[in-house]
């Protein structure tokens, strides 16, 4: 019986379900899992997914659009204004030195013909957005100087496949009918009509957002229909999508954009969440595609051509990206990240190849050897930072600059009481608090140019990973009384608690809480000491609030002060039911009702005289026999 697309979808379903946790049971990244089961599954290992399976790897290929829509959405205009240096900087930097070096590279040493290794140079440029965007959230990198970095230079990558595929018919003296070009509404019109409407779409786009989905998203937000919002969620993305790819764009640039304009809008972070589901499956299929792509005929073929052209390939593009970061003053580890990052070819490759050879730039057979060369750096991409984080980053960085006293090489006379875990705006608060008050702790952070410049200014702090145990154990943990969790990635700060938990635990450990559903998650494992940013700032407005219209200053004060011990004791009672959202929903709504009348009980129970302590004002008018003159 011939397979059809509910067996592909359930071989390519449970290859992922087995192989990624035991890529990360070996402590790897999901990417690498769902790369090996592709190259299991495929053709050209046990074979249980063929040609057929192309219907599924179309489908999967969305899930790279639906990730630069949520690169989009996080992204504020304002923000993207603010990065146009780096990213038409570093990413054009990127883009004409590497293409320059490999095209000389194929031209002089390989004595290619020049459209074929022009176009061949610019398919290998490109990076993998997917790849590297993944990479960065997994390890909690995208805040990090590199991370900014890299986004910059995968960004302009991405806009730069539109001139690279207006290029290409112009190098093939335009044959593009001949070619057997799949048409779309450009085909036909000479390049002044093919630039108008290159510009009309990107305008569609921005005023569509604006003008046309905002409104309807709040039609069908009074709805009240999940279901109904996520099916608009998906409409834009497709519709977005499909205009990009009928003016003959990227479906992914067009997303983009459409991010963009829409990270100003209420929906937000309902979108963000509708969509997020669907893009890490759907990424996960094309990470499995990718794998089941690489044609290991053509490599056992010939297998010294394509392993030698694929390292020297990577070693250029690493020693480029090392040099723009050099240009633009990063610090070593971060630097070397950055080029181990990007040092790979990407997706669009496979699409600039493919057109190329459909233009008759390239035969199909060098064609293929270079698709099977992209494949291959990509899947080499986790094992380069793999080795990177093991073996490079420990021994460079920070500690590089400073070789009499390495900032994470623990002072032997250091144990104090209290570890610290993240130096953002939230744990630098912490540790100028303790330090007024007569009280030293050791301060972990990963970003070493955060750590560089911190250090400058007289903090002991010291650059390393704190969900390594080894670290742990040099930071003092085992002497310490406290630990405080104050990493800004949820995923990354509860990985260290629970660390901490299973290899220190006499430690009282004080976690931060972005909201209560971390909380909640921090309740989970056992923490009973969390803090809310939210809670915390949002009552504190609050007592201002009540002061401003008239209340006393001790009152509002003590009332805000109930109100977080009352809350904080309900987010225990509310961990226990929220998986079962009919229960939850009813002990919340008792909570809620509880804490107002214990308020409002409260309210009265001391009012006296000693309420308005804290007056200068009321004082002042005792002092003048209630004059107040």
């Amino acid at each position: 019986m011939e397979n059809g697309f509910f067996f592909e979808a359930i071989i390519y379903l449970a290859a992922a379900v087995i192989c990624v946790p035991i890529a990360k049971k070996f402590g790897l990244s999901s990417i690498l899992g769902y790369l090996f089961a592709g190259v299991i599954i495929g053709p050209y290992v046990l074979g249980l997914i063929g040609q057929e399976g192309q219907d599924i790897m179309h489908f999967a290929e969305f899930g790279v659009v639906m990730m630069l829509f949520l690169i989009g959405l996080e992204l504020e205009p304002y923000k993207f204004w603010r990065m146009r240096r780096f990213i038409v900087g570093m990413g054009g930097l990127q883009v004409v030195l590497t293409t320059s070096v490999l095209f000389a590279a194929c031209l002089l040493v390989l004595q290619w013909e020049w459209r074929a290794s022009l176009a061949i140079s610019l398919a290998l440029t490109l990076s993998s957005t997917a790849i590297v965007m993944q990479t960065l959230k997994e390890k909690g990198l995208t805040k990090t100087s590199m991370g900014r970095s890299s986004f910059a230079v995968l960004l302009f990558q991405d806009i730069a496949v539109i001139p690279i595929l207006a290029i290409l018919p112009l190098l093939a003296d335009g044959n593009v009918q001949q070619a057997g070009i799949k048409h779309s509404l450009l085909s036909d019109m000479s390049g002044y009509w093919q630039t108008l409407v290159v510009f009309g779409a990107i305008a569609a786009v921005y005023f569509a957002g604006r003008f046309l989905f905002v409104p309807l998203l709040k039609i069908v937000a009074k709805t009240r229909l999940q279901e109904l919002f996520t099916a608009s969620a998906l409409l834009l993305v497709m519709a977005v999508s499909y205009l990009m790819q009928i003016v003959g764009l990227s479906p992914a640039l067009g997303a983009f954009l459409a991010g963009v304009v829409l990270a100003n809008s209420e929906f937000r972070h309902e979108l963000e969440g509708d969509i997020a589901p669907f893009k890490g499956l759907l990424l996960g299929l094309f990470f499995i595609g990718v794998g089941a792509s690489i044609n290991f005929t053509i490599i056992i073929a010939d297998p010294a051509f394509t392993l030698v052209f694929c390292t020297i390939f990577n070693i250029i593009k690493f020693f480029v990206l090392i040099i723009i970061g050099k240009v633009y003053k990063k610090s070593a580890d971060q630097n070397v990240l950055f080029a181990f990052a990007l040092s790979q070819a990407g997706e669009f490759g496979f699409v600039i190849l493919g057109f190329a050879n459909q233009l008759n730039l390239i035969d199909t057979g060098l064609s293929n050897q270079m698709m099977a060369v992209i494949a291959l750096s990509m899947v080499g991409t986790p094992f380069l930072l793999l080795i990177n984080e093991k073996w490079i980053d420990p021994y460079f960085g920070v500690k590089e600059r400073q070789p009499k006293h390495k900032y994470d090489t623990f002072e032997e006379n250091e144990q104090n009481e209290v570890v610290i875990a993240g130096f953002g705006n939230f744990g630098s608060t912490i540790v100028r608090l303790l330090k007024t008050n007569g009280i030293a702790a050791t301060v972990l952070d990963m970003d070493s140019d955060r750590v560089e410049s911190l250090r400058k200014m007289g903090f002991k702090v010291y650059y390393g990973d704190a969900s390594r145990v080894e670290l742990l154990h040099a930071a003092g943990c085992e002497n310490a009384k406290i630990f405080i969790a104050a990493i800004d990635n949820p995923r990354i700060n509860f990985e260290v608690v629970e660390r901490v938990r299973k290899h220190f635990p006499h430690l009282k450990i004080l976690a931060r809480a972005r909201n209560r559903s971390d909380a909640f998650d921090l309740v989970d494992m056992g923490i009973k000491n969390f803090y809310r940013e939210n809670l915390y700032s949002a009552v504190h407005l609050g007592i201002d609030a009540l002061v401003e219209l008239g209340h006393r200053r001790y009152t509002a004060t003590r009332q805000g002060q109930r109100f977080i011990k009352y809350d904080e004791q309900s987010i225990f009672r509310l961990a226990e039911k929220r998986h079962d959202k009919t229960a939850f929903l009813m002990t919340a709504k008792e909570e809620i009702e509880m804490q107002e009348q214990l308020l409002r009980n409260d309210l009265y129970v001391q009012l006296g005289a000693q309420d308005h302590a804290w007056e200068s004002a009321d004082i002042r008018k005792e002092e003048t026999g209630g004059s107040g003159q």
